[in-house]
């Protein structure tokens, strides 16, 4: 019998760079842009890239745990993110581009809770791993021209990916380590 599918939401700077690591693996069925964390009801691109609305650009994952399980889509995204930067990520400053993990049920939270302990004593950075851990709220998902960015617009994407720093970033700290296409 397959198990129920369930939903896993991560914040790791500018959320066009988070999608297609999970889009295209097995037993993810959706992933989608947005925003989550803040105080401003129906926030708008515009009103989470100010930073006064309180929010992070998230990505809201549905997947299949018996296909792709949670402990698998955390070690996807601690290869996405710098951990140990809670100023943003990478040349996107601010706090909508903080790292978080907004856990949905309270084995998601220990199965991150873990992650994050296990990432900050063997992981490869020098600095200590500053990702929040969070309850999950309201997911507002992100206008329609940010859903799958890099399908729509394959260059801008990879030069994003490239002018922010995040594929050194990647590169320096994961070499030798299997990531999906990025």
């Amino acid at each position: 019998m397959k198990e129920k599918m369930e939903v896993a939401t991560f914040a790791g700077g500018c959320f066009w760079c988070m999608v297609k690591p999970f889009d295209e693996q097995p037993g993810i069925l959706q992933v989608r842009s947005g925003y989550t964390g803040g105080h401003l009801k129906n926030p708008s691109y515009e009103d989470v890239k100010t930073g006064t609305s309180g929010h992070m650009e998230a990505v809201q994952i549905v997947h299949d745990p018996s296909v792709y399980p949670y402990s698998m889509l955390l070690e996807l995204y601690w290869r996405q993110v710098d951990p140990t930067d809670d100023g943003g990520q990478f040349f996107d400053r601010g706090e909508q581009y903080r790292t978080a993990v907004f856990y949905h049920s309270e084995k998601q939270r220990q199965e991150a809770l873990l992650s994050r302990q296990r990432l900050d004593e063997e992981g490869p950075f020098q600095q200590p791993v500053v990702t929040r851990i969070l309850p999950a709220g309201t997911f507002y998902e992100a206008e329609e021209e940010h859903q799958k960015f890099h399908k729509k617009h394959p260059d801008a994407y990879r030069a994003e990916r490239i002018n922010s720093g995040r594929e050194d970033f990647i590169d320096k700290n994961w070499k030798g380590v299997h990531h999906a296409d990025r």
